[in-house]
Order: C-alpha cells, then structure tokens, then sequence
C-alpha cells in the first residue's frame, strides 16, 4: 500500500539521531514534534482504514466457511434422501467455495499483516511523540544554558584580551618610570663636584679692609648722635 511506502522512514527514524545531529535541538524538536502529529493524524485515519479491510477480509473467510459447511450438510441431507443428483450439486458448490476459501485466506492474511505494519507504525509515532514532549523542556533548558555559556566564555574572553592590554600598559609605564630614574641618575652624574678645600677657605679668610672702615665710620656716627 502506498502509506506503507510514504511511511517508512517514520519507522525507521531515529529521534535522538536526528537531535544529535540538529545545530539547534530546541528548534529542531518543536518542527519535529508537529512533523510527527501531522503523520499521526494520517497514520491514524490509513490505520483504521487497514483494520477495517482486515475485519471485512476476515469476516468473508468465515462467512465462505460457514457456507462450505451448509453445502456439505446439505450434500449429506440429499444422500440420505436418496437424491443424489442433488448431493452432485450441493458438493459442486462446496468445491467452488473451497477454490475461494484460498483465495480470501490469502487476502485476509494480507491485510492482517498490512493492519500490524500499520498498528507498529501508529505505536511508534505515539510513543516518539510522548517521549519528544517529555524531553522537550530538558532540551530546551539545556540549550539555554549552553548558549549562557557561550556568552560567558566570549565575554571570559574579552576579559583575558583586557588584561592583557592592562598588562601591557604596566609594562611600559614600568618602563617609563625605569627610564626616569636613569635620566636622573645621569642628570647627578653629571653635575660638577664641589671641592672641599675652597669650601673651607672662606672660613679662614681675614674680613675685607672695606667692610672694616664702614664699620669704623658707622661706630663714629653713633657716638655723635648720641647712640
């Protein structure tokens, strides 16, 4: 039947194969999920179709049975009548009904075996659906998290480049400060060095005669002011 051929791959599929290789399980499962309710809704209406021409075939293979009995019956009921020409009849009509009986056997096991094709793809779309919606939150919660993680590493990252950056300004204000104190180390070297005799001379050196006759003439003036 041609839903048995459209459906194969539902009976085959493997839901978590399919989630591991989706780049977005979250999203992935929600499209998944109303996939599988559209091929439920026509799994469910071919499945009871199949179940039906199942119960019809099988209700033909007992109604053909039945009437194969009642021909015999009557075979047996003409015999002991002494109507023989009548059982040639009645055994003809079981023999066509024999030739028939394989034929719906044939048709009804057939259908049996399309109707628990159909019933095994049902139950698995039903219990792929169920365990889809029970692990839907999971999967959805965790791929939050994941992508939580992944801005913290990014921004984890951007951090370590700052500080790298951080680092490298120290480095070179350390360097700056180095510098500095090699310019001023030099800047020492190179002032004249005072000698210390000179120093000590001014020390032993007689007063000027110019500052002694200022000081002469200031004491004479004192004492003719009176001071």
């Amino acid at each position: 039947m041609g839903i048995l051929q459209r459906f194969t791959d539902i009976m085959s599929a493997n839901v978590n194969a399919l989630l591991d290789k989706a780049e977005d399980p979250a999203k992935m499962v929600d499209q998944y999920l109303r996939d599988l309710e559209s091929d439920l809704g026509k799994v469910k209406a071919e499945t009871a179709a199949v179940m039906a021409e199942e119960k019809r075939a099988e209700r033909e293979c007992h109604e053909n049975a039945e009437n194969i009995a009642k021909m015999t019956s009557y075979a047996e009921k003409a015999l002991r009548a002494g109507n023989e020409a009548d059982a040639k009849v009645f055994l003809g009509k079981k023999q066509a009904l024999e030739a028939k009986q394989q034929e719906l056997q044939a048709a009804y096991e057939a259908a049996a075996a399309n109707a628990t094709q159909m019933k095994s793809m049902h139950d698995k779309l039903v219990k792929d659906i169920a365990s889809l919606k029970e692990r839907k939150q999971a999967i959805k919660s965790k791929m939050a998290v994941a992508k939580t993680k992944e801005k913290l590493n990014k921004i984890g990252s951007s951090y370590d480049n700052a500080q790298g950056a951080m680092s490298a300004f120290e480095r070179m204000e350390a360097k700056a400060e180095r510098m500095l104190d090699e310019a001023n180390a030099m800047s020492e070297l190179n002032t004249p060095q005072e000698d210390d005799a000179e120093a000590l001379m001014g020390k032993y050196d007689e007063p000027s005669t110019s500052d002694s006759s200022v000081d002469s003439e200031l004491e004479a003036l004192k004492a003719k002011l009176g001071l």
